[in-house]
């Protein structure tokens, strides 16, 4: 698999498997992180059908960390993380592709925990579930049980992240929301309405097209370059719980933009009264 950059489409994916098929030294993990917020966990989802050979991975149970002071979705412990990824069938030394059927905001964040975690080559499906069904390329249904892999944590983190106390000196903090709750008109999960100070808004929607794809490289780094992010001597990234703003690091990375998560994010900041909230 061409590691050229952090996105796939379906047909390359659908390539992939089929030289899969021929050659097992080619073989691609792939998996499926489909969840809805608020909503049941996507296994029944999954084993309804699926890309061929892929594993169900939980958001809530896998990906994040009980809620508390880190947030809604703190970052998972790491033996646990990794534990999970081997359980899925995830190796050191082969390509990972991930997908749901939220436009990539949970994909996103598990393409960002691998990476900061080490692996080298994780891409996300550009279109997700809906673009692989669209296109026609083969559904498997049932449960599946990958061999377990041998994925390890490495000693050096692989994507930068940014604490509560060092956010607001950020020169760049992109906030992923919509718009409503970044300006504190409203806030459907959180108790306390509004953005941490000095945020810049960039919705998770504005990265996509009208088909739910990621727009191009170009267009991109043109909506970053708005809020100054192109040229910027530090980015970051929060939103809501720290799952979709994800998707914004994941469009800078197709934009060549490097920016750093903040994990605890709107639900971690208000945890703390003292902290400033701005509105408007």
């Amino acid at each position: 698999m061409d590691a050229s950059g952090p996105l796939i489409s379906p047909a390359d994916l659908a390539a992939d498997l089929a030289d899969d098929r021929a050659d097992e030294r080619a073989r691609v993990t792939v998996l499926d992180v489909r969840y809805a917020l608020g909503g049941p966990p996507g296994r029944e989802a999954h084993a309804s059908g699926h890309v061929p050979g892929a594993a169900y991975v939980d958001l809530d149970e896998d990906l994040a960390d009980p809620p508390g002071e880190g947030g809604r979705h703190p970052l998972p412990d790491e033996a646990r993380f990794a534990a999970a990824m081997r359980r899925a069938g995830v190796r050191d030394d082969r390509p990972v592709v991930v997908y749901d059927d939220w436009q990539g905001r949970a994909a996103a964040r598990a393409w960002w925990l691998l990476r900061h975690h080490g692996h080298r080559d994780v891409r996300v499906l550009d279109g997700g579930w809906t673009a692989w069904l669209e296109e026609g390329h083969p559904v498997e249904v049932g449960e599946t049980h990958p061999a377990p892999g041998d994925f390890t944590v490495a000693a050096s983190k692989g994507a930068a992240v940014v604490g509560a106390d060092d956010v607001l000196d950020v020169e760049v903090l992109v906030d992923a929301r919509a718009p409503e709750r970044y300006r504190g008109e409203t806030e459907p999960v959180d108790p306390v309405a509004g953005h941490i100070p000095g945020a810049v808004n960039v919705p998770t929607t504005d990265n996509l097209d009208e088909h739910g794809r990621f727009r191009s490289p170009a267009e991109l780094r043109a909506r970053y370059a708005r809020v100054g992010a192109d040229t910027a001597g530090s980015v970051a990234a929060y939103c809501g719980s720290g799952v979709t703003a994800a998707h914004d690091l994941l469009a800078m990375e197709v934009a060549g933009i490097r920016a750093a998560l903040y994990p605890g994010s709107w639900s971690g900041w208000v945890t703390d009264p003292s902290r400033p909230v701005a509105t408007g």
